[in-house]
């Protein structure tokens, strides 16, 4: 069993690819087959180096790997020219010399009349002395592959069970070929060259969007006319909005690369997008790694509606995903983003001591870098961390503290400690416990919500930074 994925590297590695790459990885494992990928670049003018690497990293972060290298399509031209060389010969396929305002006059004039646009396949039978009159002319033809419009096409679909297509609903015979100047066969187009990979990968089903139904009604026509070998299809649910129309950049973020700078982890991405059109059996709950869901998966669970993308379910499972982690894998995992701000970390007995003050209240990865920032960073008070310093006998039960801190310093501070000085400087200033608690939040962290305050005072006392920062607030 060989399946594959085949993106065009127009832009970033997109969530609705990404989860088709899964579907496909994923049967692929439950079936002890292969998962292939295959780089769709014809489009010259459109596909870019940095896209393919962006698809390729998105792939290896989710976790999803491929069988030998990456095959590219634009290295596969001369084939895809010869199987249309292939079709002309068998009659399959002609050469059409109608011109762009031709085609815009005839789509124009069905349009008027109601009609759905489509090729009225009018120089399917050309004679030889007509081609020979637009050869003269200087035109140039696309070469179009024949479509009878009394053929149904029919196959049975894993995710949607048996379909049945009208061909007169495609369209007219079908482009497989650009423009160019007689007897030559121009760019290769994409039903035909799809069809011709396939085949030669060897691909046994080829697992993919709703979106491309109609594709693989005209593909099944050009698998029967060159014939090849016919592979199974499965159509998956579209990914859509909250408005339940399908996702698009209009809606924000789509990309896996914007995910993961947003603080997303592969595991939940991978998790959440398994989710995406699939259910779990019974018995398995909703929080999975991908290789437990390989043992699992099957077509039969997957939806035939649109799956609504849930932002409250994706922070629900990357929550759970991060404060499964042991502070040291959070340690790695939030390094990169905390040096990136410029932050020197102290030894590593203190930065565990850090994630484990943070970790079981972060959403996201770069909620880290936000909690973190006071311990590197003298904070930004905030307004009502402001208000409770301007408080009366505030700013005195502070300083009352500070002073029994500088007789007396410490790199560190038990809570029975703490208690202790947090007793005495209220008294000395004749202020109450919590007066003082609450300023001390301010003054150390800038903010009146946050992590456990005795757990911080303790971090910034072992780096020498709270008797500064209360210094400041004095």
């Amino acid at each position: 069993m060989r399946v594959r994925l085949a993106p065009s590297p127009t832009g970033t590695l997109h969530i609705g690819t990404a989860r088709t790459a899964l579907y496909n990885w994923l049967f692929a494992s439950r079936k002890k087959g292969q998962f292939l990928l295959r780089i769709e670049d014809t489009d010259k003018e459109r596909s870019k180096t940095e896209y393919t690497t962006n698809i390729l990293e998105g792939l290896e972060w989710l976790g999803i790997e491929w069988e030998g290298s990456p095959i590219i399509q634009s290295e596969r031209i001369q084939e895809h020219r010869d199987a249309i060389q292939s079709l002309l010969d068998t009659g399959a396929a002609y050469r059409c010399y109608a011109t762009d305002a031709e085609i815009e006059a005839m789509r124009e004039d069905q349009r008027n009349q109601g009609k759905a646009p489509r090729y009225d396949n009018r120089h399917r039978n050309l004679s030889p002395d007509q081609e020979s009159k637009f050869i003269s002319e200087g035109r140039e033809a696309v070469i179009r592959f024949k479509i009878e419009d009394e053929t149904f096409i029919t196959w049975d679909d894993l995710v949607r069970g048996q379909m049945r297509w009208n061909a007169s609903d495609l369209g007219g015979d079908m482009v497989i070929a650009r423009r160019a100047s007689a007897m030559e066969i121009g760019a290769p187009l994409y039903n035909l060259v799809v069809v011709v990979d396939d085949a030669a990968m060897e691909i046994t089903h080829v697992i993919r969007g709703e979106d491309h139904l109609a594709n693989t009604a005209k593909q099944l026509l050009l698998y029967k006319a060159l014939g090849l070998n016919t592979p199974q299809f499965a159509h998956t649910p579209l990914i859509l909005n909250q408005e339940g129309r399908k996702l698009s950049k209009r809606d924000g973020v789509t990309s896996i690369s914007q995910f993961k700078e947003m603080g997303y982890t592969a595991e939940a991405m991978a998790n959440y997008m398994t989710l995406l059109g699939w259910s779990a059996p019974e018995g398995m709950t909703e929080r999975f790694t991908i290789q437990e869901a390989s043992s699992v998966f099957n077509f039969d669970r997957v939806n035939k509606a649109g799956a609504k993308f849930d932002w409250d379910k994706l922070n629900w499972l990357n929550s759970q995903v991060i404060h499964s982690w042991s502070p040291d894998v959070l340690l790695d995992a939030l390094k990169p983003l905390l040096t990136q701000e410029g932050w020197l970390l102290p030894e590593h007995e203190w930065c565990i001591s850090l994630m484990e003050l943070i970790g079981p209240s972060l959403t996201l990865l770069t909620d880290g870098v936000k909690q973190s920032r006071p311990f590197f960073e003298k904070p930004v008070l905030e307004k009502d961390a402001i208000n409770q310093l301007e408080k009366e006998g505030a700013k005195q039960a502070l300083k009352c503290l500070l002073d029994h801190l500088n007789q007396d310093p410490w790199d560190g501070i038990q809570l029975d400690q703490a208690k202790e000085l947090l007793a005495k400087s209220a008294k000395s200033a004749n202020v109450k416990k919590g007066l003082i608690m609450k300023s001390l939040r301010a003054g150390l962290l800038g903010c009146m919500q946050g992590p456990d305050l005795m757990s911080s005072w303790s971090l910034l006392a072992r780096i020498g930074k709270d008797s500064e920062r209360l210094t400041s607030c004095i």
